[in-house]
């Protein structure tokens, strides 16, 4: 889908949507938590169940694995059963693989079950935002800001509401987010009219085609590269911080606020000051030398907390750069470009997670230290082929703010 903001943002406030729009929201808002949902109760799963660091971060892998290959499917589904059943269908997975996660007695069926969530976050976040801005009154401007809101949201607050439930049992939040989203599913049959079919089926052959294209491989590849430093940071983290569900969950609260903050606010003026490109090197840097230091300083909780808060800015301008950088890299639809490259960057760094686990039981600063030569080699593999992105800093920055980027970071078609 190509989502393109207006000359001018004037219309209704945001207050005036419709019902739709609202109830769409604030399902996106639930489904955005999963992300971090699990951080704060890694450590109580694997005490109680008697699982490695390793072992429980396949939690993370196995969702990302799923949602990357999920994602080179969402445009064949919702082109040929409505944007509507889409979201259902996705809403309804999460429920059932949710709660089986919270009723599981290993870590073996919560990877499992995590993998089926991946399934339905990808078929949901890939279809709301197009549905938002088909349902939305005030023009596209409007709604995507609305979008945007539920992301950092989400984000900022999955780590907070696992941290609070967690501190009950870690079953618990995985059984309030099934609770969530089948009240979202009630708000959305209710209040969400059916939306016409593209005319046209997607093909799933489309992303692979994409690929061939050397601005939109290097993009991805550079995408696979600084993901394995952030799902280390995500999901290996809370082991050598070794503090509670509410501090875990705080922390991480903190380091989404300023991934919002940064991605909605920061990128755009940074962008139009030192170009995309080179924004993106840098903020890639700065992260990898972020990482860098935790893994100096890996024995001084003070330092990881810090670190980890703080990577939230660099990541924030990177994300919304390098989705940027997608809708221009590749003459092909931006929802195509969309699958090819979550597929490449979820798929691919999937592994990310289970190998930090697997390293930090060898030592407690490996991890990082691989994350932060991960994240360097991105660095180089941008720089590399900055010339097939050169294009991009010849128009007008504000062409595509962070409204169109969003898009394209979530899949949408």
């Amino acid at each position: 889908m190509s989502v393109t903001r207006p000359a001018t943002s004037d219309g209704p406030a945001s207050t005036t949507q419709p019902k739709s729009v609202w109830a769409v929201a604030f399902a996106s808002v639930i489904a955005f938590m999963g992300i971090g949902l699990v951080d704060p109760i890694l450590k109580p799963i694997g005490e109680q169940l008697h699982a490695s660091p390793s072992q429980v971060t396949l939690l993370f892998t196995s969702y990302m694995l799923v949602t990357g290959f999920a994602m080179l499917i969402t445009g064949v589904i919702s082109s040929r059963f409505g944007a509507k059943r889409t979201l259902l269908a996705g809403l309804a997975i999460i429920v059932v693989f949710a709660a089986l996660a919270g009723a599981s007695g290993t870590v073996g069926q919560i990877v499992g079950f995590r993998a089926g969530w991946g399934l339905g976050n990808a078929l949901f976040i890939a279809t709301a935002l197009a549905t938002i801005v088909g349902a939305a009154s005030g023009g596209t401007a409007r709604a995507i800001i609305l979008y945007e809101a539920a992301l950092g949201i989400g984000i900022a607050t999955g780590p907070l509401v696992g941290g609070f439930l967690g501190h009950f049992s870690w079953r618990a939040p995985f059984f309030g987010v099934s609770v969530l989203m089948a009240i979202a599913i009630v708000a959305l049959v209710v209040l969400l009219p059916e939306s016409p079919k593209p005319a046209h089926p997607t093909s799933i052959t489309a992303p692979f085609r994409a690929l061939a294209y050397p601005g939109l491989l290097l993009v991805s590849v550079t995408a696979l590269l600084y993901n394995y430093g952030f799902f280390t940071l995500l999901a290996y983290t809370p082991f050598p911080l070794d503090m509670g569900t509410y501090s875990i969950g705080f922390i991480f609260f903190g380091w989404g606020l300023l991934l919002a903050f940064s991605s909605v606010f920061l990128a755009p003026k940074l962008q139009r000051a030192f170009g995309t490109v080179r924004m993106m090197a840098l903020a890639l840097a700065l992260f990898a030398a972020d990482l860098a230091v935790m893994a100096a300083c890996a024995d001084h909780k003070p330092v990881l907390v810090l670190g980890t808060v703080l990577s939230g800015l660099f990541l924030g301008i990177n994300n919304t750069l390098i989705t940027e950088a997608v809708m221009e890299s590749a003459p092909v639809e931006r929802a195509t470009a969309s699958a090819a490259y979550s597929f490449v960057r979820f798929a691919g760094g999937a592994a990310a997670p289970y190998l930090a686990g697997k390293l930090g039981e060898h030592h407690m600063a490996l991890p990082f230290w691989v994350g932060a030569g991960c994240t360097a080699a991105a660095v180089a593999v941008l720089l590399s082929g900055r010339k097939l992105l050169a294009h991009m800093d010849e128009r007008s920055p504000a062409a595509h703010t962070p409204d169109e980027a969003l898009a394209i970071t979530l899949g949408d078609d």
